[in-house]
């Protein structure tokens, strides 16, 4: 760890925690009005869930392209100029976003966010610079907790904001991530040494380059691949989940928005309160297959609940998914150097980025044929060789949170089996070293 004074590590981890906070409330303002203005520009619902997804997936494959270039750039640079950066460029598209006019600058908006947020990965890069690695885990659930409170605000003032305006919540997104970087600029000091700092390159920044370290160890790739299907599981509600509760429920922004604040407080619980002592008593393993067994049940029964409020039972349970993430980064972060910190965080948001793209794409289209809008080619493909019955059979607005359990459910198999090992390497190895 670089030499911090304890009065500036505090301040340090005080501005990633409040940065954190403002960069989520940013995204998380924009959350209820989105997919609403993307219909008013298509004109349904259906079509909307289609749109909606290939706007998430932009936003993720540019994450894709551009995490590694940003986690080896830090490596170089510094964690400090990149986090500021990327807040001034977010400050930046959401006032694009606000003005925009049609879809095609909504689009230019979601890709240029998509580059400016990949900074998440310089955050938790920070953390591990700052943080010993026992204490990791409980690290990474402050900075979960912290984007979990920036989901309290954010939909809530998004929602309200959304009934005066659909524009509104992009122009105080955009005053948020500008204070972000004023108080960064003033507060933040640099976390790595010039010491420890690794000179940037093309192989390693590019996103098959920087993959290459996830599959230096078997328990790294089975790591990485848990990695992917959790953030798959999860892009369900980015893809379909506002419009779902439209369609289902009949709710508006403002109720969209206080839902949401709901599951960010439940999340901010977990991660924030509950993560550092039940991953003392348990372990980082087996506090991992808690969190991803309890969104396994959370998110199945979201998709069978018939009414609103069942839905917000629901919750509860999918509130120990926020257990899976800090642990899961912190077994990741036990396999490689202090120097690779931030070509492992890169490397790991593409991953999470493949998943993104990937994901909005498959959910936004099952969505539409699940509430009856089809995908025009494949319905008529169906059609022309008598298999339209088809349709009919997937007519059910919940599938798409069905299919994402049981993505969740083949996470926690795998993450079972490869934390295990790794923890077995880890005892190796450290016998190894004792008998050194």
């Amino acid at each position: 760890m670089t030499a911090i004074s304890d009065r500036r590590l505090k301040a340090a981890i005080g501005f990633i925690f409040v940065t954190a906070v403002l960069d989520i409330v940013a995204m998380g303002i924009i959350i209820p009005v989105l997919p609403q203005l993307i219909k008013d520009f298509v004109g349904s619902n259906a079509q909307a869930g289609i749109i909606n997804g290939v706007f998430v997936a932009l936003w993720a494959g540019m994450q894709f392209v551009a995490s590694p270039v940003i986690g080896s750039l830090s490596d170089q640079y510094g964690r400090r100029p990149v986090i500021l950066l990327s807040c001034a460029g977010l400050a930046i598209d959401y006032v694009l976003m606000a003005v925009a006019p049609n879809l095609w600058w909504l689009a230019v908006g979601r890709i240029i966010a998509g580059v400016t947020s990949s900074s998440f990965t310089t955050i938790y890069a920070y953390m591990a610079d700052v943080t010993p690695v026992e204490g990791r885990a409980k690290a990474y659930g402050l900075i979960g907790a912290a984007f979990s409170g920036g989901f309290v605000l954010g939909p809530v003032i998004g929602g309200f904001l959304g009934e005066i305006s659909p524009h509104a919540p992009f122009w105080a997104a955009a005053l948020m991530s500008g204070i972000a970087f004023l108080y960064g600029l003033i507060i933040l000091p640099e976390s790595l040494a010039v010491e420890k700092r690794m000179r940037f390159s093309w192989r390693r920044a590019n996103p098959v380059g920087a993959m290459v370290l996830l599959g230096r160890h078997p328990e790294l790739t089975g790591l990485a691949g848990v990695t992917f299907l959790l953030h798959f599981a999860h892009h369900v509600f980015s893809a379909v989940f506002v419009l779902y509760a439209q369609y289902r429920y009949g709710w508006g922004p403002r109720e969209v928005g206080l839902l949401l604040a709901m599951v960010g407080a439940l999340d901010m619980t977990v991660q924030g309160l509950v993560v550092g002592p039940v991953t003392k008593a348990l372990g980082d393993r087996k506090t991992m297959l808690l969190g991803l067994v309890g969104g396994t049940c959370g998110i199945a029964m979201m998709g069978w609940a018939p009414t609103g409020w069942m839905f917000v039972a629901a919750m509860l349970p999918n509130a120990l998914w926020g257990l899976a993430m800090p642990t899961l980064q912190s077994l990741m972060t036990r396999q490689v150097s202090e120097s690779e910190q931030g070509q492992l965080q890169g490397a790991t948001m593409s991953v999470a980025s493949i998943a993104g793209v990937a994901s909005p794409l498959f959910f936004g289209w099952i969505y539409s044929l699940s509430v009856g809008g089809g995908f025009a080619p494949l319905t008529t493909w169906l059609d022309r060789h008598g298999l339209g019955v088809i349709d009919a059979v997937v007519h059910a607005p919940g599938l798409s949170f069905y299919i994402s359990a049981l993505v969740l459910a083949l996470a926690g198999v795998i993450a079972w089996i490869t934390a295990r090992r790794a923890e077995r390497a880890e005892r190796v190895s450290a016998g190894d070293a004792s008998l050194s």
